[in-house]
């Protein structure tokens, strides 16, 4: 039944209320798939006893005719996100055997929606990464491989690599990620898949293990901007448990999702052209510009002057709230702890051990840019710039609805390319960091392949609280891409 992992969310939804196959034939199809391809090394903890039981549930309920939003869909959790029961490690050796008494309001609202939980998918030690290669528990290998017969492993983007290439590679329908700076679009793109970071707030972050508590925000990934809609619709919403969680409304993204993009205006942010950007970048940005345009929209130049500012004031921000979260990691209550001589010694040992190199890179970074007298001239200073950043998308949507622009500065490269530099590492996210630093929803959509073969993503950025804009540009995008290229799997047979 492996045609079975070919499916869309909504074309399974669609066979599953048809009884062309059941929700517990479809999530068997998914664990053979899963365990088929380990190579790629998605899963940190794989759940199939749980996703059979919950299919079985799903199946009973379609037999009743009391069938919920996404009865039998089933989809992977990327190991940030608390499972009551299940080991959440964020990738980390020092959470390496941590197992919550509780769950996360996201993956609670999906399993409330009746998705089928496949396991915890590998990323970025505690998100902090962009390649997926920081994990205490291995590096993820990109299911597409470049045409040049060089035959390289690649990254499949970070830090929710896990989720990027488990959904490439058609282990899950979909697949939940975390956006911090970048890592849902950034391996969206990677990967050739769409993935979704809501507006700031308009997912909960409780039971979400903290890296930066004013940038993370839980999305979505999966194949189709549609199926990114539905998983979106169950994520979403206010959560008492969360102060940071918004009290807006929000709509069914699938019922007035459409492609009509006539007399709509998309920006085009001239300060999104960088030194160095390779031609192929440039090209299907101008390809993503004509596709809308040949749609009806109007393309309009637009300017974001403090965009240059956006990656190192992340990288202030971002380590010193990183530095804060993690204080809690100490060996005294949960998780890893490491002997010593005394309390101090006990500390020491255990974050050193515990902790790995990036992990411990920003923690140090973010310790310095609060300390006294560097918190003024760093971590103040860089509050006030990310004002102006949000200053300038402000201004920017008072000239258009959407802004389109490239998601990554390549397409993805070899494991271990970048690892002895990581400010070339970080770069990665140089198109992304602004719209999380605005809190505003992005979106990555693939557009084309590189000259490898490899895909290539088109960004997607609205106002806040306007995800409905960002899907329906991004149908219009896929519609036009046609994007259905198909990686290959390692080892399998099951994609083209």
């Amino acid at each position: 039944m492996t045609e079975l992992t070919n499916l869309t969310i909504a074309t399974a939804l669609e066979g599953l209320k048809n009884k062309d196959f059941t929700a517990t034939e479809l999530t068997q199809a998914h664990i053979a798939a899963v365990e088929s391809a380990r190579d790629l090394n998605c899963f940190i903890t794989e759940t199939p006893e749980i996703a059979l039981k919950q299919a079985n549930e799903a199946d009973a309920r379609y037999n009743a005719g009391t069938a919920l939003a996404l009865d039998g869909i089933p989809i992977g959790m990327k190991d940030l996100f608390c499972t009551e029961g299940v080991k959440t490690t964020a990738a980390s050796k020092i959470l390496g055997n941590f197992v919550p008494t509780y769950e996360s309001t996201v993956s609670q609202k999906l399993w409330n929606a009746g998705c089928t939980m496949l396991g915890k998918l590998n990323l970025d030690e505690f998100a902090m990464g962009s390649a997926n290669t920081t994990s205490a528990f291995g590096n993820v290998i990109n299911p597409w491989k470049p045409n040049d017969g060089s035959n390289a492993d690649l990254v499949p983007g970070g830090s929710s690599g896990g989720s990027s290439a488990a959904v490439a590679a058609q282990l899950c329908l979909g697949a939940t990620g975390t956006d911090t700076g970048g890592s849902i679009r950034q391996p969206a793109a990677f990967t050739g898949i769409c993935g979704i970071k809501p507006t700031y707030g308009r997912c909960s972050r409780w039971g979400i293990v903290a890296f930066a508590s004013s940038l993370d925000q839980a999305g979505a990934f999966a194949r189709t901007t549609e199926d990114c809609a539905l998983l979106l619709n169950a994520m979403c919403g206010h959560d008492p448990k969360d102060s940071t969680s918004s009290r807006q409304d929000v709509p069914d993204f699938t019922a007035t999702l459409n492609d009509d993009l006539k007399g709509k205006k998309i920006g085009i942010p001239k300060e999104y052209r960088v030194d160095g950007m390779p031609d192929e970048i440039e090209k299907i940005w101008s390809q993503g510009m004509e596709w809308l345009k040949d749609q009806g929209a109007e393309i309009v130049d637009v300017s974001l002057p403090h965009t240059k500012y956006a990656l190192p004031t992340y990288y202030i921000i971002a380590p010193a709230e990183c530095s804060s979260n993690l204080a809690r990691y100490d060996g005294v209550r949960y998780g890893l702890r490491e002997t010593g001589d005394d309390l101090r010694d006990m500390y020491e040992l255990t974050r050193a051990e515990g902790f790995g190199e990036e992990v411990q890179r920003r923690i140090m970074i973010g310790t310095y840019v609060l300390s006294a007298g560097y918190y003024d001239a760093y971590y103040i200073k860089a509050q006030k710039v990310r004002r102006l950043i949000t200053e300038d998308f402000d201004k920017a949507f008072e000239q258009c609805e959407a802004l389109l622009t490239p998601t990554a500065p390549s397409s993805a490269f070899a494991i271990g390319e970048n690892d002895d530099d990581p400010i070339k590492m970080y770069l990665n996210d140089v198109f992304t960091v602004p719209t999380s630093m605005a809190g505003l929803p992005g979106m990555s959509v693939p557009a084309g392949l590189d000259s490898r073969g490899l895909p290539l993503g088109l960004q997607i950025i609205c106002k806040a609280w306007d995800e409905q804009t960002v899907f329906n540009v991004a149908r219009g995008i896929e519609k036009a891409a046609n994007f259905t290229a198909k990686p290959q799997i390692l080892g399998l047979s099951r994609a083209a």
